[in-house]
């Protein structure tokens, strides 16, 4: 048996007004909570046992998932009290831990949608019996991230966090955010304080004389740590262009859930998600957006790659393109937001309140 560990204790910040009211693994994509998708796929690909390491909103996660039992799998749930980072987190849930001291143990980010082969992640790292290895993947500009360059077997030797100048950027493999410990290496992370594994665990590992194996895997990868991002990454859900046994319904251009109430000549397209008790009124245009449980979109409203949030109400003839309108937002008609413009929740903006002229 392989087992797991889920890193969702994150606040979400860059994520708000999203987060607000909701930790962001448990944010809808593709009309179930984005952690489904990441258990569902853990489980298909042989994991039994998972332990979520949760903090913020910690008490949201198990009335959802429970025992796990629903989705195959056992479920243990272990709450920091005060944030410890990605290594603290990872030590704080060892004591749940079945394995034994050389068996592997995954470890996942909570905030990233990939289409990794979890399986040969952790047959690279029985081959090359390795301590540590990492999920690589390949971007264009790797700016944002942390380098991992490899020798020519794939063993790591170095990591260069956050790169800025054309010399410092020695490749474009990045820490993807998927890993494999070997179970006695989780031991070694110190207790009762902030650790980061990219920071300060993997390069004291890789100081020490350790062996850290990168795997590069270059199919579907996306941090969704922006609204923008977690917009596309559900859209991408739905179209097929990232895999999930967890998507409610076929794949398509879009996808209503049973209770919602679209009008016949509304227009939902590019993976529109329409979730539970949402309406959406006559001759609304949805491309790319998803509309969370109970929101509203009055008629002819347009949205383009925008997320409304649960139980939000969309005014007549509105335009958004780019927006994210908080949970229970109020968005009057005749507005026209875009550009990633954020609506706080439960904000109410009147009629023709914000407008943009055809030259800007």
């Amino acid at each position: 048996m392989t087992e797991a560990i889920l890193l969702v204790g994150g606040k979400g910040t860059r994520l708000r007004p999203l987060t607000v009211n909701t930790p962001k693994p448990m944010v809808p994509a593709a009309g179930v909570p984005f952690l489904t998708h990441q258990l569902a796929r853990a489980r298909a690909a042989g994991v039994e046992h998972i332990v979520l390491a949760t903090s913020y909103l910690a008490e949201v996660f198990e009335p959802h998932f429970g025992d796990g039992s629903d989705l195959g799998l056992s479920i243990e749930y272990v709450t920091e009290e005060e944030p410890l980072g990605t290594g603290g987190a990872i030590r704080n849930v060892a004591s749940r831990l079945h394995s034994g001291p050389d068996e592997p143990v995954l470890i996942f980010n909570g905030d990233i949608l990939t289409g990794l082969d979890i399986r040969a992640l952790v047959d690279t790292h029985a081959s090359s019996g390795a301590d540590v290895s990492l999920h690589l993947t390949r971007v264009e500009d790797p700016r944002a991230f942390g380098l991992v360059p490899t020798d020519e077997t794939g063993r790591v030797k170095a990591f260069l966090e956050k790169p800025q100048t054309p010399e410092e950027i020695v490749t474009d493999q990045i820490n993807a955010g998927a890993y494999v410990f070997r179970r006695s290496v989780i031991d070694t992370i110190p207790t009762g304080r902030p650790v980061s594994v990219e920071r300060e665990t993997f390069p004291e590992l890789l100081a020490s004389g350790a062996h850290l194996q990168g795997m590069v895997d270059s199919t579907y990868w996306l941090d969704l740590g922006t609204p923008q991002a977690f917009v596309r990454g559900s859209a991408d859900l739905v179209l097929g262009r990232a895999p999930s046994p967890a998507v409610p319904g076929r794949c398509g251009d879009r996808l209503v859930l049973p209770s919602a109430r679209v009008a016949p000549d509304a227009k939902l397209t590019g993976g529109t998600v329409v979730g539970a008790d949402a309406v959406i009124g006559e001759g609304a245009r949805i491309a790319g957006s998803t509309i969370l449980a109970g929101a509203i979109v009055e008629p002819g409203a347009v949205i383009t790659d925008s997320l409304v949030g649960a139980g939000a109400r969309i005014g007549a003839r509105t335009v958004l393109t780019g927006a994210v309108i908080g949970d229970g937002a109020q968005v009057g008609p005749d507005n026209e937001l875009r550009d990633g413009i954020r609506i706080w929740c439960d904000t109410t903006l009147p009629a023709n309140a914000v407008r943009f002229s055809s030259d800007q």
